[in-house]
């Protein structure tokens, strides 16, 4: 059981940024993803979660293609949460667009019931975030990839996230791709580190 990117290769113009790229993560392993700006990173991110196109390779889900349509059982949180969500939904429909959430979930990650009678704009940034990453942790959630996820956060905010989402993927077998420039985050939660090198 894993999520597995097979001979990626992604290219703007001429110029490859990705070339037979492979990548796995093993269901219940926590993975980072480290590299210098513009090596690559949330591209290859987008692409194992269907964000982006694939030009060459392929993406498997435990055994089976990414599915094109339903529910995608990899998730992916980014670290500008407004470019994430609908402007004109209240948050309460953004959330039920990963299904039903898990009540201790949303404790967990400090939501209040009353924001989700509210548009994206009257949140702050880290109140968004926290809604983005509960729309992730869906039921259907089997891999969760988080590009840059709580960069933005102040300490405090991080460690709930984190902790919360953490509990979250012990209970329930889920692998995660953790990308950060912050390598004492990468150290302190992934039991294995993948390095990208510049962009060729």
């Amino acid at each position: 059981m894993a999520l597995e990117g097979r001979n990626l290769s992604f290219r703007y113009g001429e110029s490859w940024l990705l070339k037979n790229e492979e990548l796995r993560i093993e269901a219940g392993e926590i993975v980072g993803l480290v590299g210098p700006s513009g090596s690559g990173k949330s591209t290859l991110a987008r692409l194992l979660a269907g964000h982006e196109r694939l030009q060459e390779g392929s993406v498997v889900v435990n055994g089976s293609p990414l599915p094109a349509r339903g529910r995608n059982p990899v998730q992916m949180v980014v670290q500008h949460p407004e470019q994430a969500v609908n402007p004109r939904w209240k948050l309460r429909r953004t959330l039920l667009e990963g299904g039903t959430p898990d009540e201790s979930l949303l404790i967990g990650l400090g939501i209040e019931p009353e924001w989700l009678d509210r548009f994206p704009n009257e949140l702050s940034g880290g109140e968004l975030q926290r809604i983005c990453v509960a729309r992730a942790l869906g039921p259907g959630t089997r891999y969760l990839i988080a590009d840059e996820m709580t960069t933005m956060l102040d300490a405090i905010t991080q460690a709930q996230i984190w902790q919360t989402v953490l509990g979250w993927a012990a209970r329930r077998g889920a692998g995660i791709l953790v990308i950060s420039h912050e390598r004492q985050l990468i150290r302190r939660l992934c039991s294995r580190v993948v390095e990208r090198g510049a962009r060729l």
